[in-house]
């Protein structure tokens, strides 16, 4: 095995970080400079470096590898720094995708960059931008959120927050707690287009489309789900593109879930979607008349 100190690429008085993208499922979704880096560093870092080895032999890659993850990166990240500084060209990756965005390696990153450290980014796969790229919701702006609070209490807080954002909103869950924050979007945010996509890049990839409500209803359905999730849910829109029949099926799911009169709900939900009070409390009117 190489030393850390004999390094492949051109020797520097100081080393370069190079932050590098994997797949995020299939072991070919990786870029020729990608593997080129991995081929070249002194040194990887990875989350998990058994997953990390098996990306590296099916590629035909081997390098000194060193674990770098949640519970040991405020410890790991000095040693690697002070590789770093004596020269040493090193390689940081997760288990899937681009590091630093929902996986372990921002405290390395930062450090690096305060100490002077070169930092260069090898661009890969991001399951956010992939699950966004064939969602059919807005891509013009777009909000990442990452993996909400587990705790449910924490989650509503975090929701609420972002209730009233007009961008496309991205969640990572895993399928064991998904169909949860289904039902959280659906109290805090009422009804809308999302996308739930699973297995991205693998053998059983699937997109579940639909409103929140039928997401939540199919994922339900399922004895099991497997596979990390990736969630978009449509923004906020704005008052004059909710259409007359977007209206009544919110109004007509909130009547038959909320207890209160008329003005307190039509002031709920002109606040919840930006629309005028008058038009809502016109629309539960004829909703309430409809059923009776």
């Amino acid at each position: 095995m190489k030393d850390v100190a004999d390094s492949r690429f051109p020797k520097a008085s100081r080393g370069v970080l190079y932050v590098v993208g994997t797949p995020i499922g299939n072991l070919e979704d990786i870029t020729l400079r990608a593997l080129k880096t991995l081929e070249d560093v002194d040194l990887i870092a990875a989350e998990d470096t058994r997953n990390t080895r098996r990306l590296l032999t099916r590629h035909g890659i081997n390098r000194p590898l060193t674990s770098l993850h949640e519970h040991n990166e405020d410890r790991r990240a000095g040693e690697l720094i002070s590789k770093l500084d004596k020269g040493a060209a090193i390689a940081l990756v997760s288990d899937a995708g681009t590091p630093t965005l929902s996986d372990p390696g921002y405290r390395l990153v930062k450090d690096a960059t305060a100490a002077g450290i070169k930092v260069v980014p090898i661009p890969g796969p991001s399951a956010a931008v992939a699950a966004l790229s064939v969602s059919g919701l807005p891509t013009d702006a777009f909000l990442f959120l990452g993996f909400p609070p587990r705790k449910r209490a924490k989650r509503l807080k975090s929701l609420q927050h972002v209730a009233k954002e007009n961008r496309t909103l991205i969640f990572y869950e895993s399928p064991k707690r998904v169909a949860d924050l289904l039902a959280d979007l659906q109290e805090i945010m009422g009804e809308r287009r999302a996308v739930l996509c699973r297995e991205m890049t693998k053998t059983y990839e699937e997109f579940i489309r639909g409103t929140l409500n039928d997401i939540a209803g199919e994922v339900q359905n399922r004895r099991e789900l497997k596979g990390e999730c990736t969630l978009l849910v449509e923004g906020l829109l704005r008052g004059e593109e909710i259409s007359p029949e977007e209206l009544r099926g919110i109004v007509t799911q909130e009547l038959a879930r909320e207890d209160m009169g008329v003005s307190a709900l039509s002031r709920q939900l002109a606040e919840q979607y930006n629309i005028p009070k008058k038009r809502v409390y016109t629309e539960i009117l004829k909703v309430k008349e409809a059923a009776s």
